[in-house]
Parts: C-alpha cells; structure tokens; sequence
C-alpha cells in the first residue's frame, strides 16, 4: 500500500488549515491533507478513555477530565485545536473511540458499510473532514482505479433477481440502499492511506461537486487496538 501521498495526483498537501479549507478541489484532486507530525502521547489519551459501545462518540468534556502526563496534555491540546477550527468554519467535528464499526453481512455478494470502498453523499454542498490520531488510518483510491459494484454485470444481474421490479425503479433501488455509493478496487490498484495525525477534506458527492467525489473506506482494525478518530 502506498502511503506517501505527495507523488500522485489526486491529493494536494497543504502547510495551514485555511489552506485546508481553502484550496480548491480541481481536475483529478479530490482530497486536500493538512500534513503534521504531530506531537503527544495519543496512546494515553485511547488508554484513559472509557469504550462504552463499538463507536464511543467523546465529548469536550471527556477530554477534559482526563488526567494526563506533559505528553497526553499536549495530544489533548491538539485535538482540542482541531475540533475548535472545525467548529469555528461551521463544520459539526465528532471525534470517535472505535473499536470497529457493524458489518453488512446480510447479502454475500456485496457489502455496503464502511470497510468497503465507498463515496459520501450530501444533498448540500459539503465536504468530509477526517484525522487519524491512534490506530489503523483510513485508505484512499484514485477513481481510475475503482469500478462501481452496480456496473459489474454478475452483481448488477444478483440485484435486479434481489429488487424483482421495473428497470425505472431499480435505479431508485440502487440509490435508496446505497449500493451505488460503492467500489470494487481493480487488480493492481494502489490505495493510499491517509496516516496518522494528518486533517484531511475530502470531495462528497453533491449536486455542486466539480470533481469526482473521493473513493474512500475504513481500515481493518489493528488486533487488540482502537482507533481514536476525528470525523466530519
């Protein structure tokens, strides 16, 4: 897996978050990283937080009552700075203790939750934001390395015995279970994955979007190993 991102052309690197905020997506670039080497002991924080549920959402006030050393306080610090510019630009930022998130098992020729490769979608203009802080980081495909699962005939052909209705429905069948959203990677495609530490924005399919929207999924987790994730 690739994981250097400055030598491809679907993302850009930028050195500030309003350059994150404001750099265009454009052409092929449809993902913007606020590249850091952050500073601080994550593991600390991951260590002291309370896992409640699978997606343990953590709050302002969680962060704050945890008792940390010099380094813990300075990763608190930090994810506090992120989640104050993310809320200050208008953006609702959530930030997720994670063990792993509900898988689709329900159908075996193809999957539609998180792991799988996907795209978000908004009815309004909007974007992903996304950081990694402690755990497996989230990976990324070019568009031309993907093909959407509803084009592969012998999953298009289980689909339309599974909806058994009119060629126009199936289409709005697609849409409300949200198979379109989602990609098969083809052989040979490199994903990129997105680090630790780095703020990424991400394009999301809207009725406004000028680039492809940004084919995206959820790693496996590490054995033994959360993941603590901002998100928006």
């Amino acid at each position: 897996m690739k994981n250097k991102f400055s030598d491809n052309n679907q993302t850009e690197t930028v050195s500030s978050f309003s350059d994150l905020v404001n750099t265009n997506f454009q052409g092929s670039v449809n993902a913007v990283c606020w590249s850091r080497n952050l500073v601080g002991d994550f593991k600390e924080i991951v260590s002291k937080l309370q896992l409640k549920e699978n997606i343990t959402e953590v709050s302002i006030e969680d962060l704050l009552a945890l008792q940390l050393s010099e380094k813990g306080n300075m990763a608190r610090e930090t994810i506090l700075s992120d989640l104050h510019l993310l809320t200050d630009f208008g953006a609702l930022p959530s930030l997720n203790l994670l063990k792993n998130y509900e898988r689709d098992e329900e159908l075996d020729f193809i999957s539609t939750d998180v792991y799988s490769y996907h795209v978000d979608r908004s009815t309004i203009g909007t974007d992903t934001f996304l950081c990694t802080y402690y755990g497996a980081a989230s990976e990324i495909l070019h568009s031309n390395q993907v093909e959407q699962k509803i084009l592969i005939p012998e999953i298009r052909e289980k689909l339309k015995k599974l909806h058994n209705g009119s060629e126009a429905e199936f289409e709005s069948f697609l849409k409300e279970y949200y198979f379109d959203l989602h990609y098969q990677p083809k052989p040979n495609a490199q994903p990129i994955s997105l680090g630790s530490g780095h703020l990424w924005r991400i394009a999301v399919d809207h009725p406004e979007q000028k680039v492809s929207p940004c084919v995206h999924r959820a790693p496996i987790e590490n054995d033994g190993e959360y993941r603590l994730l901002l998100i928006c």
